[in-house]
């Protein structure tokens, strides 16, 4: 069974009593569906089913804003959570961490990469350390980058904790990146093969 999108059921209601929480949070108790659609008209709001599971289902008043905002952050911890079959290995370190110490941590990184897994790397800022934690992702993928790619770009999850995810990249990202290269290593060549060309004309 699909599970239905978040959103507004409009008018038709299945269940017949049922448990209302208004657009504050707050619960109005067990009502008769009847009851909650003169409150939804009464103050211009939508109903959203937040528990069918529940006895009685649960429901919530909420308005078109308040909905939209709700199925962006839905969205978004979607993106970071691992598809099912999946796995997803994850690795924190301080800032603070010793080069060699990252360089292995970058190598077990690769390791799992390698086996197609979902890497999520989390950095705390360490005490009286003004290291960029968005740098040291940059490092890390730098490091990688033959093989993946950002699922979740680096953010800031709380005070002093910074984390992304790494993904394997794909057949098609995988070819595209490899043409990137050729046509950088290309140019770097040409840009040599020009110097070479001006030095011998001022020899």
């Amino acid at each position: 069974k699909k599970k239905a999108a978040f959103g507004s059921v409009g008018r038709r209601i299945p269940h017949r009593i049922l448990h209302l929480i208004n657009q504050e949070g707050e619960s109005l108790g067990n009502m008769h569906r009847a009851e909650a659609l003169k409150l939804m008209d009464q103050h211009d709001l939508k109903l959203v089913l937040l528990q069918e599971n529940a006895e009685p289902p649960v429901y919530r008043l909420m308005t078109g804003q308040q909905i939209h905002e709700e199925q962006l952050k839905r969205a978004e911890k979607k993106k970071g959570s691992p598809k099912p079959g999946v796995v997803q290995k994850e690795l924190s370190f301080s800032s603070a961490i010793a080069k060699n110490d990252l360089e292995t941590k970058t190598k077990q990184i690769a390791h799992w990469i390698e086996k197609k897994y979902h890497v999520k790397v989390t950095i705390r800022q360490a005490k009286d350390s003004n290291t960029d934690m968005f740098m040291v992702f940059d490092q890390i993928l730098e490091t990688v980058s033959e093989k993946a790619t950002y699922l979740s770009k680096p953010k800031v999850t709380r005070e002093g904790v910074s984390t992304c995810t790494l993904r394997h990249m794909s057949e098609k990202e995988l070819k595209a990146h490899q043409k990137m290269e050729k046509q950088k290593a290309g140019t770097v060549k040409k840009d040599e093969n020009e110097d070479l060309k001006t030095s011998e004309l001022h020899q």
